[in-house]
């Protein structure tokens, strides 16, 4: 069992309402692929290609998969149509598990390590505050104590927000001034969290795009101002995205990692829209473990992604 706990029936529950329009989109679409058909051939797998790619599995990723199910159909000679979802699940499931952090959609933070130092990035929109301020709570309902740094200095909203979310779950948030530096805020959070022995540290940064070197610059700058005080921060580099923006997540996936390090992703949002194959797609091509995702506004509506769980709920009957 990990820090949060067992993934028991409410949160399985909870999932599946929050994948059931991507559920109902995908399974409305194999149901036509599969009527009347008595054995997967290659007019069902051309169907098949179809509903992955307008599910925002992605083109690259489906193809993929189909070439998974085609060696399936070729070793085991016949397979029948009724259990194209089945061989679905086991498949997309073994290739989310090449990317996955663990195996229990679950994870510890080490012991000797203190503090657990998170840098958090995305683009402005994509939930990343909100993010934050639920993956506190979780820290924090698990005993732990958590310090924000509002290192987005960009933005009063930004700033603003964060603080809400502090107070909140009841929690401290370093800040400065709007404009300040935001290596400067990350240091003072750094510093206090290791004066008053807090386990947790998660650091808010900006999201902008439009010039990445900037972008490349101020995040580097960030991390070597944290390593001064801890080394090796920070321990974990989390990319926000809003899955319901399908394949625009998968651009904003690929400028960040250009950008910087990340280490796991937080896909939000995923209960808003049919296009909850996009935590499939980009877990595959940017081979970064899916940690978290979105499916809800409530507090607890932010859970560690476990992968057999999230495909059952996808593309279970």
């Amino acid at each position: 069992m990990g820090i949060f706990g067992a993934f028991n029936k409410a949160k399985k529950d909870k999932l599946d309402a929050g994948l059931s329009k991507t559920k109902e989109s995908v399974f409305q679409k194999l149901t036509r692929v599969v009527v009347g058909k008595s054995k997967v051939d290659d007019e069902i797998l051309d169907e098949l290609e179809e509903v992955l790619i307008s599910s925002d599995v992605g083109v690259d990723t489906t193809i993929k998969i189909i070439e998974r199910i085609e060696d399936r159909v070729m070793r085991d000679k016949f397979i029948n149509a009724a259990e194209l979802d089945k061989i679905l699940k086991e498949e997309i499931t073994a290739l989310l598990k090449e990317n996955e952090a663990n195996e229990d959609g679950d994870f510890e933070i080490p012991g000797n390590v203190k503090p657990y130092v998170i840098m958090v990035v995305g683009v402005n929109g994509v939930g990343k505050t909100t993010t934050i301020g639920k993956l506190a709570h979780k820290f924090k309902s698990a005993g732990k104590s958590v310090l924000l740094g509002a290192a987005d200095t960009f933005r009063a909203a930004a700033i603003d927000q964060l603080e809400i979310w502090a107070e909140r779950v009841g929690i401290e948030v370093v800040k400065q001034k709007m404009g300040a530096d935001p290596a400067s805020v990350a240091f003072d959070t750094i510093s206090s969290a290791k004066a008053n022995n807090i386990d947790v540290v998660i650091i808010d940064t900006a999201g902008r795009l439009h010039n990445k070197v900037n972008l490349m610059n101020e995040l580097s700058k960030i991390k070597s101002v944290m390593q001064k005080i801890v080394s090796k921060a920070p321990h974990e580099v989390l990319l926000v995205l809003d899955g319901s923006t399908g394949q625009n997540a998968f651009e904003q996936a690929k400028q960040f990692t250009k950008a910087t390090e990340v280490t796991a992703l937080a896909i939000t949002k995923l209960d808003g829209s049919a296009k909850g194959g996009v935590v499939i797609g980009v877990s595959d091509q940017f081979k970064i473990p899916v940690k978290y995702i979105g499916i809800g506004e409530g507090i607890d509506d932010l859970q560690p992604f476990n992968r057999e769980a999230f495909v059952d709920s996808l593309f279970g009957k």
